[in-house]
């Protein structure tokens, strides 16, 4: 039997997971002679909010990031996350940024695309899958696990199938909240591998203590690839340590290889940057947490939720917010949660809780309910989708969103010239997702100095980033409120 591989996540899922996705370049240098002399299948190395965290944080330009990785790990292919239509961000971009986005990132090097929708909407995924493959790199189609009466087996199967239609050379499961049990990876793992005939990966994260059984269920099923960090960047609400998978496997005729000399040495250095970020690390994320299960919740975000609520004045209300958020995804049409839709969901329910159910809408828990996210899984509350449209004065739409959307890239170019900025494609296509942060980059100036504790995907508004004006309605009057967002 063919060994199972693992692809490693510590340069991006690991510290996103943990530790805010903080950790720097300069830190992750040391550890890539050994991580490439590994022979994993990939590095996940780039994407998700390492892009926001970089410029908003950090004080790095990220595509530089990639330069340097690919230098230090040149034998290994380098992966990243990609959102789709939104790109690192939360909202959906023309389809000329999106494909100057993947061009710039294949440009540096880049070898693997891991491209998702928050939906599972085949037409968020076009544009990315496109110019992937025309850029001669490969693209990985994530299906976003999660539990509903509409997600079944047959139709993860089936989204699979269009992915590979789509041209995806390699079909993940994404369990981004952990929540995927061992009889289901065994069972959607045996169906994937007899439906589609590229590749099929497991990635989750062991925050409900489900992973490592899950992965080794999916091993027996025949995946081809699980994810694995190393520790201290690995469990909880990261990936299973990498040794630890391979003692888990042990004595399977599947049951990889990696030099365990290496991988201490690996442990040794990531234990001094753990350290280091120590201001970004919370024993709650590193702890399993039954409370997933019910609430389904993706990485750190529950842990962090108490301290959200409490800057909203609502620490008395946790339960009350967390048992709404089941009820605000129902009525959205059992949207799974994942950046964006964790941060959509979360900031609903703390609104309905607080000014009771549906007085106030936040604007992008409008936009799903009109559409302007994709179709969702299941169909929206009727009473909800009538509300909103009364309100907004608009109709739910039901073609692609992107199509509504006119080419972003002449007026980007324009604004950066009007600030004598470079207007480059790589400025162009940061400067579409973080204007500010930008602009503060290429001037040379400081980033803002980190919160004590930064949660890797906030359920709720936060200080210290920009804040967004959005259009409310509570009781029937229109209301503009700011509302304060940090990347996930």
């Amino acid at each position: 039997m063919k060994r199972v591989e693992f692809t490693n996540t510590v340069l991006r899922d690991g510290h996103q997971s943990l530790a805010a996705t903080r950790m720097r370049t300069a830190q992750m240098l040391p550890a890539l002679a050994d991580l490439d002399a590994l022979g994993f299948y990939q590095l996940e190395t780039w994407g998700g909010a390492t892009i926001d965290s970089c410029l908003r944080y950090l004080g790095e330009n990220p595509f530089e990031r990639i330069t340097a990785l690919k230098k230090g790990a040149p034998e290994t292919p380098h992966g990243m996350l990609l959102r789709g239509q939104n790109i690192v961000q939360y909202t959906s971009f023309p389809d000329d940024v999106v494909e100057t986005f993947i061009r710039c990132t294949a440009g540096r090097g880049m070898d693997v695309l891991r491209i998702f929708d928050a939906l599972n909407d085949p037409r968020n995924l076009e544009t990315a899958i496109r110019t992937t493959l025309a850029s001669g790199k490969h693209a990985r189609g994530e299906i976003c696990y999660t539990i509903s009466p509409v997600h079944t087996v047959e139709a993860f199967v089936e989204f699979g199938e269009d992915l590979v239609d789509l041209g995806c050379q390699s079909v993940s499961i994404k369990d981004m909240a952990g929540l995927i049990t061992p009889k289901i990876a065994y069972d959607l793992v045996s169906a994937l591998k007899k439906r589609v005939s590229v590749p099929v990966i497991l990635h989750s994260h062991d925050t409900a203590g489900l992973a490592a059984s899950s992965y080794l269920a999916a091993v027996e099923a025949g995946v081809d690839v699980v994810e694995t960090s190393v520790v201290p960047f690995a469990n909880g609400t990261s990936q299973p340590d990498t040794l630890r998978m391979m003692a888990l496997l042990a004595g399977h005729p599947r049951c990889p290889d990696y030099d365990r000399e290496r991988l201490a040495r690996l442990r040794a250095h990531f234990e001094k940057v753990y350290a280091d970020l120590k201001a970004f690390t919370s024993p709650a994320n590193e702890r399993v947490d039954v409370d997933i299960l019910t609430y389904q919740v993706p990485g750190g975000m529950l842990s962090n939720f108490r301290n959200q609520l409490k800057e909203q004045g609502m620490a008395e209300r946790y339960d009350e917010v967390l048992k709404e958020m089941p009820v605000v995804r129902a009525a959205l049409g059992y949207i799974p949660l994942v950046t964006p839709t964790s941060q959509i969901v979360g900031t609903q329910a703390m609104l309905n809780v607080k000014f009771g159910r549906w007085k106030m809408i936040s604007q992008p828990a409008q936009d799903v309910v009109l559409g302007k996210y994709g179709k969702t899984p299941g169909p929206v509350d009727r009473d909800l989708l009538a509300l909103v449209e009364k309100q907004s004065g608009k109709k739910a739409v039901t073609v692609r969103p992107a199509d509504l959307l006119v080419p972003g890239l002449p007026a980007l170019r324009g604004k950066l010239r009007e600030k004598d900025l470079p207007d480059d494609d790589e400025t162009a296509v940061l400067f579409a997702m973080f204007p500010v942060e930008t602009e503060k980059l290429l001037r040379g100036e400081k980033p803002a100095a980190a919160p004590a504790a930064a949660p890797a995907a906030p359920p709720a508004p936060k200080s210290g980033s920009r804040p967004k004006k959005y259009l409310m309605h509570i009781e029937g009057k229109e209301h503009t409120v700011e509302v304060e967002e940090v990347g996930g």
